[in-house]
């Protein structure tokens, strides 16, 4: 038997052998099937889950003042609310606790600064720390729906930690960094919770 003739042969029996049916190889393919995100779009959809929380689901109780007997200063923060709202911030699972403690760390500061009249608050007023926009955006308006077209750039990624900035349709872009905790990102950084920018007298 010629060599061809050993090749032909040898041919169609890995041909039968690794024939199947057309519907078992479409079942196998999609047992097979596994779709991993990037830590590009894994960070994306965090910060869009983020702001839809902020928008719909955030409480707004951040840095809540207790005013004195007359009604016409603040005096402190209402530490028992600042508890709560710390509890609510890690239930998101949003935040790691970098974040938590960078933002208890202002929340006593700012206390302490108040019970010292080291600043002073005046009822209907704004505050004398922090600025006139909100931090969650650093903004005072913001597109309808926002968090559904929000986009990430200028990404740097240095093994567990991410920073980028978040935009969205129209001018303005946010800092943010994140962490990854036991294999998810977690926000550890937000610009408008800057700890010496937040808590600087005016």
């Amino acid at each position: 038997m010629t060599i061809n003739k050993l090749l032909f042969l040898f041919s169609l029996w890995i041909m039968a052998v690794s024939f199947k049916p057309s519907g078992d190889v479409v079942l196998e393919n999609e047992r097979k099937t596994f779709y991993f995100a990037t830590d590009k779009q894994q960070l994306e959809s965090l910060i869009r889950k983020t702001y839809e929380w902020v928008e719909n689901k955030n409480s707004n109780q951040d840095f809540d003042p207790i005013e004195n007997k007359k009604g016409d200063k603040y005096v402190g923060l209402n530490l028992n609310m600042h508890k709560k709202r710390l509890e609510e911030l890690k239930k998101t699972n949003f935040f790691s606790q970098q974040f938590l403690d960078n933002y208890n760390k202002i929340a006593l500061k700012l206390d302490a600064n108040l019970k010292s009249k080291k600043i002073e608050w005046l009822v209907g007023e704004m505050p004398p720390f922090g600025s006139d926009s909100n931090a969650w955006c650093n903004c005072q308006d913001n597109p309808e729906q926002y968090w559904k077209t929000m986009k990430i750039k200028d990404l740097k990624i240095d093994n567990n930690k991410a920073s980028f900035k978040w935009i969205w349709s129209w001018e303005g872009e946010y800092k943010v960094t994140a962490v990854k905790e036991n294999g998810v990102w977690k926000i550890s950084y937000l610009e408008g919770f800057d700890f010496e920018e937040f808590t600087q007298i005016y």
